[in-house]
């Protein structure tokens, strides 16, 4: 069974990164709910908290579309998200289709809204809307497709996520609580102005009660228990947890990994867990180079940050995924990417399509990405990022045929052209490699070994003639095994 976990940090660091998301490298979570049915951005998870405030877009379009919120309240849409459509076969296969190696849903957002039949809430799938455990029939599915099975929660930030103090709306009634939250600071009516602009402020005076965070570590492990998942991602809510709870769920989940025989996998955001406890994730980011830590990307296939299904919005194209995955995998790095599937349990077919395009992406270049580790340089090229860290798509970049990315497997190299070369490859990087323990250069999907040379320390290779696919193409420079040294 292995040594058991305790809840301290020193116990808790112990814990490494699976070996199967280091080989995963990739993965695809949805985000489904009831924020579904209005479908307005910019955010559309963040409909139910803007709804209820003035002055925000989601605010007029509730007001103009389903009426003011003190009449029709976040509670209404729960009847209009039906799931119809809802195959969770079909999900899994896509996700299976993307080259993804885990999936996964939300299980519950900030809106308090639970995916699963747990027994600390009736606002639930099970017992409203959908009338199904999305994430028990998703786990079963995703399974059979050889996936790993992933789950996010949110619940942390349903602390403070709805307006309690407006007696005028919904969000205040006892009624509702198991959906909006414990009633607090009903008095803050007069106070809340003070905090316009600084919420982070209003959140760290405004904590969390014992009997919410002993509902949030019991919905926690009821997940993990239930649905025995690979991985549990966590939003930013974490922070705002006492530390005794993380600690407690971190020791929980490790050792029911232990005991279940598999390796389990926790990410957190910025810094609220101790480094090494778990594995980071920049959200909408990267890093600008190589690190000697691993960390995950989580990112969303729209162009507008909507998280959830958006009626209106733009996507962002198979190149900028496909580059998106290389940069990560390049720097120590992982990708997991959302979709928003529609309330009738659709996914949009634009996603369909950018999904798609990965996985035909990978069907020729999968070598290139899963099972590599970094190797000592990332990179090289003329195209330097503008932004580094969180929250950094805004100033994305666009790559070019002379953008190199490096990965490597046992004694493959492989440098990964961010576009289509025309004439001659020069990698100046490697410079580290010695002619003689070269064995041949190739191209993932072209059958046929390229001429190459070393010029000067710089390795020159000739591309075929025609491309073996889009977005990306990758060189495969064999070394000779074993290395045998000169006398």
């Amino acid at each position: 069974m292995g040594k058991r976990y305790k809840p301290t940090w020193e116990s808790l660091r112990e814990h490494t990164t699976p070996q199967w998301f280091r080989e995963a490298k990739f993965g695809i979570y949805t985000h489904w709910g009831i924020y579904a049915v209005p479908a307005k951005g910019p955010n559309a998870t963040w409909y139910p908290y803007n709804m209820y405030r003035e002055g925000t877009a989601q605010h007029q379009y509730h007001t103009e579309t389903y009426g003011p919120p003190s009449e029709f309240g976040y509670k209404d849409f729960i009847p209009q998200f039906t799931a119809e459509r809802f195959d969770p076969v079909e999900w899994a296969d896509l996700f299976r289709r993307s080259g993804a190696k885990f999936a996964g849903p939300v299980a519950e957002h900030h809106d308090g809204f639970c995916m699963w039949d747990t027994q600390y809430s009736k606002w639930n799938a099970v017992n409203m809307g959908p009338k199904r455990d999305v994430v028990g029939e998703l786990e079963t599915a995703i399974r059979r497709q050889g996936l790993k099975y992933m789950v996010a929660l949110h619940h942390a930030e349903n602390w403070w996520f709805f307006p309690h103090w407006r007696k005028e709306f919904d969000t205040s009634d006892p009624a509702y609580q198991g959906l909006y939250g414990e009633l607090h600071n009903q008095e803050w009516a007069e106070k809340m102005p003070e905090f316009e602009g600084r919420e982070d402020e209003w959140r760290l005076q405004d904590r969390p009660s014992q009997a919410f965070l002993e509902q949030w570590l019991g919905k926690t492990k009821e997940v993990m228990d239930k649905y025995r998942p690979d991985l549990v991602w966590f939003d930013f809510g974490l922070r705002f947890v006492q530390e005794h709870y993380k600690r407690e769920m971190l020791a929980h989940y490790y050792n029911r990994g232990l005991d279940w025989g598999k390796e389990v996998l926790i990410t957190y955001k910025w810094h609220d867990l101790v480094p090494g406890a778990g594995l980071v994730d920049l959200e909408l980011g990267r890093y600008d180079k190589l690190t000697h830590h691993e960390w995950v990307t989580d990112t969303t296939v729209d162009n507008g940050s909507g998280w959830g299904y958006l009626k209106e919005t733009e996507y962002k194209t198979v190149k900028t995924l496909v580059h998106y995955l290389i940069d990560n995998v390049s720097k120590n790095g992982y990708l997991l990417l959302n979709v928003g599937p529609k309330p009738n349990g659709e996914i949009p077919e634009q996603a369909q399509d950018l999904l798609i395009g990965m996985g035909e992406w990978l069907d020729v270049n999968g070598e290139a990405i899963f099972g590599t580790t970094p190797w000592m340089i990332n990179g090289e090229g003329p195209t330097e990022m503008k932004k580094a860290g969180y929250f950094m798509e805004d100033e994305e970049v666009d790559y070019t045929a002379q953008d190199i990315r490096f990965t490597a497997k046992d004694d493959a190299l492989y440098a990964v052209c961010l576009g289509w070369p025309e004439g001659k490859v020069e990698i100046e990087s490697a410079r580290g490699l010695y002619e003689r323990e070269i064995a041949s250069v190739t191209m993932l999907g072209y059958d046929q070994p390229l001429d190459w040379t070393m010029t000067e320390g710089r390795l020159v290779v000739t591309p075929p003639a025609e491309k073996p696919c889009d977005h990306a193409f990758a060189f495969k420079i064999q070394r000779k095994h074993p290395y045998i040294r000169e006398s």
